[in-house]
């Protein structure tokens, strides 16, 4: 799931600790949404719906009818603006590679999203279906439910979902580290071949004065 450059969402910003659109971004979606709701009722239905998403990003049509399915809890045939606020907040931090530090700020709204049945778990083959939103590799749904379905029945409690996401970040945040310190060592071994590359040269043009000064 990417966004197509150039398109609205192209230029909101998506704060990196708390996940959330600033004041100002908020209100210019809020007039994006009116805009797009172009029956005056304060809601999108799915045509609508289906064309924003297929105009912002490159999602397949039967992931674009999935999203609204699963927004839609209420079987109305529409969603309101803060669906769509959430949806938006969750592009732009799969487009930011946030996905992590998202469902971890906001476990909650996130857990009841895919909780479909509204029992209060999150079935694995319900995961199955949206991890694309928060870009999921097979593997590692499969690592989640081993690691973190203590009771082992297939399903996550919020308790469950909610220590996965601790350990996402967690592990997010030691890679980021890691990353930060090769790249440091990067540039401190850089910067000593530079060095060695200047002594060498002082050494050369030193020794090629001498030599010529010993010839005349």
């Amino acid at each position: 799931m990417k966004l197509k450059p150039g398109s609205f969402l192209w230029y909101l910003y998506l704060d990196k600790i708390y996940c959330l659109l600033s004041l100002r971004n908020v209100k210019a979606l809020m007039e994006y949404f009116h805009l797009l709701d172009a029956h005056r009722r304060n809601t999108l239905n799915d045509v609508l719906f289906f064309h924003f998403l297929h105009h912002v990003t490159n999602m397949k049509i039967t992931q674009i009818k999935m999203i609204f399915d699963m927004l839609d809890w209420t079987a109305v045939g529409e969603i309101g603006f803060d669906q769509f606020y959430v949806l938006v907040c969750i592009v732009l931090s799969h487009q930011n590679h946030l996905e992590n530090q998202f469902m971890y700020r906001h476990s909650r709204p996130v857990f009841d999203l895919l909780d479909l049945d509204g029992e209060l778990k999150i079935d694995a083959s319900h995961f199955e279906m949206y991890r694309f939103l928060f870009n999921i590799k097979k593997q590692e749904l499969r690592d989640l439910f081993h690691d973190f379905d203590i009771t082992g029945d297939r399903l996550l409690n919020y308790k469950e979902f909610k220590l996965y996401t601790i350990f996402c970040t967690d592990k997010s945040t030691d890679r980021k580290k890691r990353r930060k310190e090769r790249e440091e060592e990067r540039a401190r071994e850089k910067g000593k071949d530079k060095e060695k590359y200047h002594h060498l040269k002082k050494t050369y043009s030193t020794g090629m004065s001498q030599r010529s000064r010993s010839i005349l």
